[in-house]
């Protein structure tokens, strides 16, 4: 009798020791998947912090750059305009000449 009770009082111990890792894995199992989906939010976060970045870089250099093509290209219009306006003379007295005759 005895060591019927003593079975029966090992087996109900034993079906708390493996209802206890039971909730112990299923703990572990939830923590893992909250830290996972932590470093994934993290990791888009990042990602999109860095593409902001990248974006906010491209467009002051792109501003610069264009900044820069636009002062030259006004200093090579002037020179253009200013050696267009010194022989403009010439030829209208090339003209001039011509329709003399």
């Amino acid at each position: 009798m005895e060591l019927i009770r003593k079975i029966k009082h090992a087996e109900a111990d034993a079906r708390q020791i493996i209802e206890q890792a039971e909730k112990q894995a299923a703990g572990l199992a939830e923590k893992a998947r909250t830290e996972r989906s932590d470093a994934v939010e993290q990791a888009a976060a990042e990602r999109k912090r860095a593409i902001e970045s990248a974006i906010a870089l491209g467009q002051s250099q792109g501003q610069a750059e264009a900044e820069t093509l636009k002062a030259e290209a006004d200093a090579s219009s002037q020179q253009l305009r200013q050696k267009a306006q010194e022989k403009i003379p010439a030829a209208v007295a090339r003209v001039m000449e011509y329709l003399k005759g």
